[in-house]
């Protein structure tokens, strides 16, 4: 098996044609400087308005970003990278619902000269502009460049540069779009992430489960278990360094964990008995997860490093699903214990319980936003499984998904977008979806086989 790669990405100051790169111990293309904006004023410029902006996407222009001299790399040549870097940064912008991108290969192309000195009265069609440029450097790495512009202020908004190997030239096309995103939204990054899930394959009954990791868009997808032993529900360390989840191997279900620079992996609840639904603590340190003793199911906690479990929940029925907020101070959590299958909270010791979940149905699967404000869950009602959220002391409900079998929602980096699997009516065949809080820009996330039990992980360092 492959070693784990370090990926490194150096920022870059694009501030003028003598500045040195961190990384590369080079200077950046001699290419005049922009003078950039003050970083502390957002008043003036391009603004998108997420809730408004799915009516009125902003109309953004994207060209292939040109090279300083043709040259090869691992990757591909420089000139071919520039257009594929584009393409990324095109898609990640036209897939959040917010942008109308046209991008490289409808655009005219640029010389690299005019990348800091774009050629306003050249473009129409568009009232963002985004530009960059592509560079190998002399130790085999590659310098790419990221700017913005307002094309009615005739300004610069964003001025972002990186330095990355060959092979991780798609981060630097991810990073570059979160910047343009973040300045013209205000909201946080997102695109620069990973999705750990479950590959599904093989006939309803007898499936073949196994983890595998991607990039938020789909690419760079890979296996990280051979599928010998059923795994399901896989969640990412907040620390990106580990994997929990429930297997069956030896045909006892039980929570392990899963290296990733090792790529090995451990059990973690050594007991006899079941144990399930497990999820990090925000720092990383703990697991919540669910266990079955002597007919009742309770939530409990264990050291990631390993040891005794403790038990947070003592009341009859099946509690289980904990995730915790993002200061560590309270936890979600479904339980039967009224009779129906609903949504609690509680203080992180265990204490002061208290349902939230009043409309009809049943409640599943509960995630604490990153932001803190809000809470996702699985409903199910006559026959159909929905996501939705809810502010965490229980109001302001709101369904964002209407299909058939949606469950399982995971939250992205900036609390802005839901990735959930889809069951196909019928079949049962799971596919991964991600939608926005309008609810309104649902989209499939491409992978090679069936997949559910998405797990989001945060902004990558």
């Amino acid at each position: 098996m492959r070693e784990m790669r370090t990926f490194k990405i150096a920022m870059v100051a694009l501030a003028t044609a003598s500045a040195s790169v961190a990384y590369a111990q080079e200077t950046v293309p001699e290419i005049p400087p922009v003078p950039a904006p003050a970083q502390d004023d957002q008043s003036g410029g391009l603004v998108v308005d997420v809730e408004g902006g799915m009516s009125a996407p902003l109309p953004i222009l994207i060209p292939a970003m040109p090279t300083s001299a043709v040259t090869q790399t691992p990757a591909g040549s420089t000139d071919e990278l520039g257009r594929r870097l584009a393409q990324i940064v095109d898609d990640d912008l036209r897939n959040t619902g917010l942008f109308k991108t046209v991008g490289p290969g409808a655009t005219r192309g640029i010389a690299y000269s005019e990348v800091t000195q774009p050629n306003y009265a050249g473009w129409s069609g568009g009232q963002a502009l985004v530009q960059g440029y592509v560079r190998a450097n002399g130790n085999g790495s590659l310098t790419i460049g990221c700017y913005l512009y307002d094309l009615a202020a005739q300004t610069e908004l964003v001025r972002q540069g990186f330095v990355v190997s060959p092979g991780d030239w798609r981060r630097a096309a991810h990073k570059c779009a979160d910047a343009i995103y973040t300045r013209l939204t205000g909201e946080g990054p997102y695109f620069d992430s990973q999705v750990v899930y479950v590959a599904e394959q093989g006939p309803k009954g007898k499936r073949r489960k196994q983890l595998a990791i991607m990039d938020q868009d789909g690419a760079n997808h890979r296996f990280l278990t051979n599928g010998q032993n059923i795994v399901i529900t896989p969640r990412m360390s907040p620390r990106q360094n580990a994997i929990v989840y429930m297997s069956y191997e030896g045909r006892r279900p039980s929570i392990w964990i899963y290296d990733m620079a090792a790529r090995s992996n451990r059990r973690l609840v050594t007991n006899a008995n079941l144990n399930f639904a497990p999820r990090f603590s925000p720092d990383g340190r703990w697991v919540l997860f669910s266990m079955a003793v002597a007919g009742n199911t309770d939530i409990y906690r264990i050291s990631a490093g390993g040891g005794s479990p403790q038990r947070l929940t003592n009341a009859p029925g099946i509690d289980t699903g904990g995730s915790y907020s993002p200061d560590g101070s309270r936890i979600v959590f479904e339980s039967d214990r009224g009779g129906t299958q609903q949504l609690y909270v509680m203080n992180a010791d265990g204490s002061n319980q208290r349902r939230i979940s009043f409309g009809g149905g049943r409640y599943a699967t509960p995630v604490w936003s990153p932001r803190g404000d809000l809470i996702a869950f699985t409903r199910t009602g006559g026959g159909a499984f929905r996501i939705g959220v809810m502010n965490s002391s229980g109001g302001g409900e709101k369904l964002l998904t209407n299909a058939w079998g949606d469950e399982g929602p995971s939250w992205s980096p900036n609390g802005r977008v839901l990735m959930f699997f889809r069951a196909a009516q019928g079949s049962g065949r799971p596919d991964l979806w991600s939608v926005d809080l309008t609810g309104v820009n649902a989209r499939k996330i491409p992978t090679p086989l069936d997949g559910s039990d998405p797990s989001w992980g945060p902004i990558r360092p």
